[in-house]
């Protein structure tokens, strides 16, 4: 699952989407509700996506960083690099 916005995008792995913990961390870890828990695990608000203040919160509640991380903040204004 992936929710663009003009600066920032917000990509989940599909494979953990579902995962409801997962979920519940992602929420209560981000300071500007970009992270829903939801009926079925992951929501992302995607009004929020450029909200985004890099903090990495999100990253350290999925387990890191990195191409291999289960999420993944992307920089759009910087040709797509990952926050790491």
């Amino acid at each position: 699952m992936r929710a663009d916005g003009t600066f920032i995008a917000v990509e989940v792995d599909d494979a953990v989407v579902a995962d409801a913990e997962l979920a519940r961390r992602l929420a209560d870890a981000c300071p500007v509700d970009i992270f829903i828990a939801g009926d079925g695990g992951v929501q992302v608000a995607e009004s929020n996506v450029d909200e985004c203040v890099l903090c990495r919160l999100c990253l350290d509640a999925a387990g890191g960083a990195g191409p291999d991380s289960p999420v993944k903040i992307i920089k759009l204004y910087d040709d797509g690099a990952l926050l790491d």
